[in-house]
């Protein structure tokens, strides 16, 4: 890792403890390779964005490893950061930029699902799986490709297990929503409910996710809920990125899903955004609702 520098690009959040997670995810990854140099940017909603993020990752290095720390790929990952690096690349042109794939939903991800599964069964007293239900709640996305991706891990989870039911459920964006999925779990005889955010860190969603839980608990006492928690600090984390930066220099590591792709260079007058207005200095608005950043 001499001469190179990992960064790591966060999606960003209104709520600033979301970001200071991610701040001290980086220091604890720091702990774990002292001899990386390893900075943080975000896409939106901070002081460091994408741009200048990559500029201050280039300054004394020769190679810059760009880490999407982002759970499912969607205009952000697919669209944005391609064409932010590619500008990057003409700032800096004795720099290589070597961008690894996000976090994804793999089986790496679907072990921290698990975990939080097991400890939610464990909360409720383990009772029968064939009478709870089990609830993956993503964010939600207008890119069916990165919906997608929660629903292969909604379906790996009911494969791994004995709930009778395990139901996607979004938090923004798509459907079905949180409420109408418990609902449909509760007229099919579920008694007890895991609901299992997929969220690597804090922020107004999960805010959101404990007013709407809380709700439906007075809605329906007859039922017992389990609310998992965001998951960015597990170990398996950790891992999945340690694994993405020590195999970023292999030929099938250096692209993303869309990086070079004819459709995306297409598609970019369309679906680019300036995130400029959305450092933590400025006012900004919701505009980007039709993607996931999870």
């Amino acid at each position: 890792m001499k001469h190179t520098t990992l960064l790591l690009v966060g999606h960003g959040s209104r709520n600033r403890a979301g970001n200071a997670e991610i701040q001290d995810f980086a220091t604890a990854w720091r702990a774990r390779h002292p001899d990386w140099r390893i900075d943080v940017c975000f896409i939106e909603h901070a002081e460091i964005l994408v741009p200048a993020g990559l500029d201050l990752a280039a300054a004394g290095s020769r190679r810059v490893i760009v880490l999407p720390f982002i759970l499912n790929a969607a205009g952000h990952v697919k669209m944005e950061l391609p064409a932010a690096i590619a500008a990057a690349r003409q700032r800096h042109p004795a720099v290589e930029f070597v961008c690894t794939r996000h976090l994804g939903m793999g089986r790496e991800i679907l072990a921290v699902l698990q975990a939080q599964l097991d400890h939610l069964m464990q909360s409720l007293a383990m009772p029968d799986p064939q009478t709870t239900g089990v609830i993956p709640l993503g964010r939600g996305s207008s890119d069916a490709g990165a919906n997608g991706e929660l629903a292969r891990m909604s379906r790996w989870l009911f494969e791994d297990n004995h709930h009778e039911l395990v139901d996607l459920a979004f938090t923004s964006v798509t459907w079905p929503r949180l409420e109408t999925v418990v609902q449909r779990q509760l007229r099919l005889g579920m008694g007890q409910i895991c609901i299992v955010p997929v969220y690597l860190f804090t922020g107004v969603l999960m805010e959101r996710i404990q007013a709407q839980v809380a709700r439906l608990r007075s809605q329906h006492p007859q039922a017992a809920f389990a609310l998992g928690s965001h998951f960015g600090f597990d170990k398996g984390v950790f891992d999945l990125l340690d694994t993405r930066a020590t195999e970023a220099g292999k030929a099938e590591g250096g692209l993303l899903e869309c990086d070079g792709c004819k459709y995306r260079q297409a598609a970019e007058a369309e679906h680019l955004h300036d995130h400029s207005h959305t450092g933590c200095d400025h006012h900004h608005h919701d505009h980007h609702a039709g993607h996931a950043h999870a």
